[in-house]
């Protein structure tokens, strides 16, 4: 027999439930996938600049609403009656999720793909949580650096592999949605997140910008990115830190702007130990010595 609105509704809370207790903040989805909340801000005049990201203190800000707290997981599914499934975000401490989302859709093999990609790169795909999907693909769930922002992508690895970073989030077993049931895959539901693959990892991340020997005294090029870190609100802080981290290592004035960057992430609201741990990720991710 079908599971009803109402049986799928009660069971996506208590997988949820079950998720937030092992560190995953989730939010509700409604059958189509998406946040089942709608943006309280939907009737605004104008949009806010930055958006609001729940500073308003109203849910419907979709990954923005992700908790691992009980009291505030049941508020959220109790203000989404219709919600069937539930999101798990990630990027976020403690297991600084990663989700490869290996796809049938394309019509190629994906998971042999991304055998193809282990065996070019020289890195071993590790046992971790496996969700299969209804339509037949799988989700491996993978942990990453803390210290990493590993972005959202499509199909750039190889077609048919999607990668969920920070910002986004995957479906929760347990969920029904239009097309069926999200589970777990036998004998993985419950691995911990495996730690990513140092070889994987690199691939994930945005590829270096082609290096172009940049003197020492770009003042105006490093100020630019000093101000692109100032400009950060909560929440982008150590992204917008790591980038900027990576653009001036790759251009040559890496050292020269460690100590401008620490001051300008101090200046965000960041500790002088996480700039300057961030920046050392960054230099070295492009292959320096921090």
């Amino acid at each position: 027999m079908a599971t009803t609105d109402r049986q799928a509704a009660t069971l996506a809370l208590a997988h949820a439930l079950s998720a937030a207790e092992r560190g995953l903040a989730v939010i509700p989805l409604s059958r189509t996938k998406l946040p089942a909340l709608r943006s309280p801000h939907r009737d605004d005049p104008e949009p806010s600049s930055p958006p609001c990201r729940g500073e308003c203190g109203r849910f419907g800000h979709g990954v923005h609403d992700a908790s691992t707290d009980p009291a505030r997981i049941r508020a959220l599914f109790a203000a989404a009656p219709r919600a069937t499934g539930y999101g798990i975000a990630c990027g976020l401490p403690p297991h600084h999720l990663i989700g490869v989302d290996l796809d049938t859709k394309t019509g190629t093999d994906s998971f042999a793909a991304l055998r193809e990609l282990a065996r070019r790169h020289l890195f071993t795909i590790p046992a971790t949580v496996i969700v299969l999907t209804p339509s037949g693909g799988r989700h491996l769930w993978l942990s990453g650096p803390p210290d990493v922002v590993v972005p959202n992508s499509a199909g750039r690895l190889a077609p048919g592999i999607d990668i969920r970073g920070a910002g986004g989030y995957l479906v929760g077993p347990g969920s029904h949605t239009d097309h069926g049931p999200y589970t777990t895959a036998p004998g993985t539901a419950r691995l911990p997140p495996a730690p990513c693959p140092p070889a994987l990892l690199r691939l994930l991340l945005p590829p270096p910008r082609t290096r172009h020997p940049t003197p020492p005294s770009a003042d105006g090029h490093g100020q630019g990115l000093v101000q692109f870190v100032l400009a950060a609100h909560e929440g982008q802080r150590n992204t917008r830190l790591f980038w900027a981290a990576c653009r001036a290592y790759e251009d040559g004035i890496g050292p020269a702007l460690v100590d401008p960057l620490v001051d300008a992430a101090l200046g965000t609201g960041l500790s002088e130990r996480e700039a300057r741990a961030t920046i050392a990720s960054a230099a070295r991710m492009t292959g320096h010595r921090p």
